[in-house]
């Protein structure tokens, strides 16, 4: 069964999420992903609320520990901070932690593009030459 919330937030805008109970991965890390993409994606900001607890349990329909579970994961990866009696916030750490993410997965890319430049005997002021073009098209 697919479970499907929308979540209304600061200004109108919705927070989807969506789980599964088929999919291979568990629920927890289900949620813990898409709040993650979304912080990640800009979609939510520093500072902003994220639903409670109890309120995304009981609007997707599962446990309260699930979502407790996922937002523990959220909080050690430094994606949220937890206030009591406040509630769920984006951290501000988080986008040193994104940028990182991110420069992995570009050196992963030049890794690559850098291996297939050196069989093909090209020679790096051209790789560079292609990478400031590209870089630099709007």
């Amino acid at each position: 069964m697919i479970l499907y919330n929308s979540i209304e937030r600061d200004g109108g805008e919705k927070l989807e999420i969506i789980v599964s109970n088929k999919a291979s991965r568990p629920l927890y890390e289900q949620i813990s992903t898409q709040i993650k993409a979304a912080i990640m994606s800009g979609e939510l900001k520093t500072g902003e609320a994220i639903p409670s607890v109890r309120s995304l349990a009981k609007s997707l329909h599962i446990s309260i520990l699930t979502v407790q579970k996922a937002y523990s994961t959220l909080q050690e990866d430094g994606f949220i901070e937890t206030t009591a009696g406040k509630g769920c916030y984006v951290s501000a750490q988080n986008q040193d932690f994104y940028l990182e993410e991110q420069q992995k997965k570009i050196e992963e890319k030049f890794t690559e593009a850098v291996e297939i430049a050196r069989s093909s005997s090209i020679k790096l002021d051209k790789l560079i030459n292609l990478l400031t073009l590209l870089y630099e098209e709007d």
